[in-house]
């Protein structure tokens, strides 16, 4: 790996675009290097981890209406969506199928100075790869080069410090992703980056406060604005330049300002794109940084017992927990029994009371209203707080880090149960790790009732070998599903 210093450029000053950050972006998208076996297996592995939160989320009212807007804008040759027959117009496709993946909080994560959902270059990668008549070698490629950008931004540039939400990492990624498909020149995908970076860089309002359903439309959006950017560059169009760097650029307004500097690590020419193994999926549906949190709460509830003896729980986390998902944030929604799905799931006190309650975690009945305020529950989960702990934030930036935490839990009659966890479960480093065998149960227990059985079995034989599908094998590949509702709105189209 090579680490890039980007900083700042006043006018005055040259920065020829071979020096710029999204030029070297674009390198990374165009150099051919193979893909390793076990990047490719782990490609595979995130295909069906998408495809199994997408089924969970096919009847929910967000996707039901993303759906809708795509069946407005058939395609030729199209892309397929979702829960869905036909082809349609690959930038749509993506919106639709990129809702979906997105509803339920889901799918696979990574967390460094920022953070991301990678999975979220899936859909428009696929809708496009469909679109032109690519095969699954060429998907394969795409979408290791979707996860390498999109990581080694994570890594080097912080965004969520200056409140600007993840997607724009994630509008550069795509945009990378689809030159690596299209097989495109350097300067096409520098523009095409420019041009994505330019128009996703919105604000973490959808993450903060009363969140919304936009929550999952905008990684969707991202992804949506990304293919059109990479036809405009395919056209000759430009971007703003230096996009980054420039004095009215990125970071001089929008990030750490005119005297900034970040290091962003990239590949070397010739060097393997192998950032999707470092990245990992969820067994529980919630916000990442929730996941080891609710393994340990499913373990303490046992040794509880009644919490109606809990006087308190206090959980001793890192800076980003506690400040994005903990009473840190500073938001009473999170511990509002009224607020939204979005909002619970974005609540540490609210998830760690339900998981030691009930000792499981559900995508569906742990948001149900009726479980939000229950009275037992809203008493325990108003005694939950977190604390940010020095030793838990230099462990969530360790070279093999660390999204648990120290939980004390004080009973009425003084007694103070101390338990702490480091990863969840199903990390890589954790007790249960996920592989081929948990990613297709996964799919098969979230596709129960929504896919037919004969739909899911062709969909995993052809999504197994998915480096061999031949153009025709990857433009059928799709995830019908049937008694789907309509959505309950209409809109322009």
């Amino acid at each position: 790996m090579i680490e890039h210093i980007v900083r700042a450029y006043a006018s005055a000053e040259s920065l020829p675009r071979e020096r710029q950050l999204a030029w070297k972006l674009a390198e990374v998208a165009t150099d051919p290097v193979p893909v390793p076996a076990e990047v490719t297996e782990m490609v595979v592995n995130r295909v069906i981890d998408n495809a199994a939160v997408a089924a969970a989320s096919l009847r929910r009212g967000p996707v039901l209406a993303a759906r809708d807007q795509a069946l407005r804008h058939p395609g030729t040759p199209g892309a397929t969506v979702f829960g869905a027959t036909g082809r349609f117009a690959p930038e749509w496709a993506a919106w639709a199928n990129g809702v979906a993946v997105r509803e339920l909080d889901y799918h696979d994560t990574f967390l460094a100075a920022d953070y991301s959902h990678p999975g979220d270059n899936i859909p428009p990668i696929l809708a496009v790869a469909q679109h032109t008549g690519r095969t699954g070698a060429d998907l394969v490629r795409a979408i290791a080069t979707g996860y390498e950008v999109q990581v080694d931004l994570v890594r080097g540039i912080c965004l969520h410090e200056h409140r600007i939400d993840h997607i724009a990492h994630l509008g550069p990624s795509v945009a990378a992703g689809l030159g690596a498909l299209l097989g495109l020149d350097t300067a096409t995908v520098y523009q095409a980056i420019g041009q994505a970076l330019h128009t996703t860089t919105t604000t973490r309002q959808s993450r903060k406060g009363e969140i919304s359903s936009w929550k999952a439309y905008a990684p969707a959006f991202a992804g949506k604005v990304a293919i059109e950017a990479v036809d405009r560059a395919m056209r000759g169009e430009g971007a703003p330049s230096p996009i980054y760097e420039g004095a009215d650029g990125v970071i001089a307004w929008l990030l750490g300002g005119p005297d900034a500097s970040y290091r962003v690590p990239l590949p070397a020419p010739g060097e393997p794109k192998r950032a999707i193994l470092a990245t990992y999926t969820k067994e529980h549906s919630a916000e990442y940084q929730s996941q080891a949190l609710i393994d340990l709460a499913r373990r303490l509830g046992p040794v509880i017992g009644d919490t109606a003896k809990v006087a308190r729980i206090v959980i001793h986390t890192s800076h980003h927990t506690h400040a994005v998902i903990g009473s840190g944030a500073g938001d009473p929604q999170k511990y509002d029994p009224r607020a939204s799905r979005e909002t619970l799931d974005h609540s540490i006190p609210y998830i760690f009371a339900v998981a030691l309650q009930d000792g499981s975690w559900h995508h569906q009945r742990s948001y149900d209203r009726a479980r939000a305020t229950r009275p037992d529950t809203v008493e325990l989960w108003r005694k939950v707080s977190t604390v940010e702990d020095p030793e838990w934030t230099r462990r969530y930036h360790a070279a093999e880090p660390a999204f648990g935490g120290r939980v004390e839990v004080e009973l009425v009659d003084g007694t103070v149960l101390t338990e702490e966890i480091a990863v969840a479960d199903a990390h890589p480093a954790g007790a249960r790790p996920f592989g081929r065998e948990q990613y297709v149960g996964k799919f098969r227990a979230l596709a129960d009732g929504v896919i037919a059985a004969e739909a899911q079995d062709r969909f995993l034989a052809a999504v197994t070998r998915l480096d061999q599908l031949t153009a025709t094998e990857l433009a059928g590949l799709a995830l019908p599903a049937t008694d789907l509702p309509e959505p309950a709105t209409r809109g322009i189209f």
